[in-house]
């Protein structure tokens, strides 16, 4: 059955299977918390459908061993598309009552056979999540900078939802990025919103991350030498940083299982743009998932040095990226 996103409180608990579809991650992300945070257990377990379809017989022993039926348990399915159809068909005819099952889907054609199981089924629970608009963002927008006593213009708020394309997921990010640029300060211009929310436009960023991580050490120092990197850039720096070493262990995870690094870098999602599948591939090589796993607390250790040492940033984070280019990492 088609259920609005807001009607999501009203079901009945005893609905055990749903499907989120479109495009609109960030909407999706926040019903699926709360329907999780909902129910009496902590224990879900989240899978990839790629990872369901290379191994079906494990993924039906694990639903079905005496184990999982201990307690309640909840499994999301993510990235989801008619591929799973079958199996799902397979988990209905079972009766499963003791699992809470979440599709989480892009988006999905009126044809798409998942989409008209859903739709049709009764006890089945179909929920499309749809663009936000930009009064609904321009709200959500307002209320965070209420929050943080922030005072900021409509003007501005208008700039920052114009670049989000609609997704409450693409302005979570974009506020993030503020909140951490402001902390240290009780306001913010519309240059420096601009700047902020223009970083993925900054090569100059990028390069030197990609370049770090690349152990491109010469390439690195270059870039460091060449820019006159301020105290607030550095916090910029190191978030950028970090969700590339995030992204970095997600493809280090899966070479690891394929050992086919051109597979690895194809089917990466999103797609990594052909003029970056070079430095990608070196950072593959340089990097175990082990290590960027400890890259990863270090950076968020290095962002609470910089919080309580804010004047000496600029040689905190220096010191920083030029002890990984000189680190090693692929043994």
């Amino acid at each position: 059955m088609i259920v609005k996103p807001y009607e999501l409180n009203k079901i009945n608990n005893n609905l055990k299977l749903f499907l989120f579809y479109g495009k609109n991650e960030g909407l999706k992300n926040q019903h699926i918390k709360q329907l999780l945070e909902k129910s009496d257990n902590n224990n879900v377990i989240k899978y990839d459908e790629k990872e369901i379809l290379e191994n079906k017989d494990i993924f039906f022993e694990s639903i079905l061993s005496n184990s999982l039926f201990e307690n309640e348990k909840s499994i999301v399915i993510n990235r989801s598309t008619d591929k799973i159809y079958e199996i799902i068909i397979n988990l209905i005819e079972r009766n499963i009552d003791d699992i809470r099952i979440i599709i989480n889907a892009n988006v999905l054609e009126k044809k798409s056979k998942l989409r008209k199981l859903f739709e049709k089924e009764k006890n089945l629970a179909c929920i499309a999540t749809y663009p936000d608009t930009n009064e609904i963002l321009s709200n959500l927008a307002i209320t965070f900078f209420k929050k943080i006593k922030i005072s900021i213009s409509q003007q501005n708020i208008n700039l920052i939802v114009d670049k989000c394309g609609g997704d409450r997921l693409n302005l979570e990010n974009e506020l993030e990025k503020i909140k951490i640029y402001l902390t240290r300060k009780k306001s913010i211009s519309r240059e420096e919103i601009l700047k902020l929310i223009n970083l993925s436009e900054n090569h100059t960023f990028y390069e030197l991350i990609d370049n770090c991580l690349a152990k491109n050490t010469n390439k690195t120092i270059n870039i460091l030498n060449e820019n006159n990197f301020s105290n607030e850039d550095c916090i910029i720096i190191l978030r950028t940083f970090l969700l590339k070493a995030k992204k970095i262990l997600g493809l280090s995870i899966e070479y690891d299982k394929n050992r086919d690094i051109n597979k690895t870098i194809n089917s990466a999602k999103p797609p990594i743009f052909w003029k970056e599948k070079d430095i990608v591939r070196a950072q593959l090589n340089k990097w175990k998932p082990e290590k960027i796993k400890d890259l990863i607390y270090l950076i968020n250790n290095i962002e609470l040095q910089v919080k309580k040492d804010y004047k000496n940033s600029i040689l905190i984070v220096t010191d920083f990226i030029l002890a990984q280019g000189y680190s090693e990492t692929s043994n």
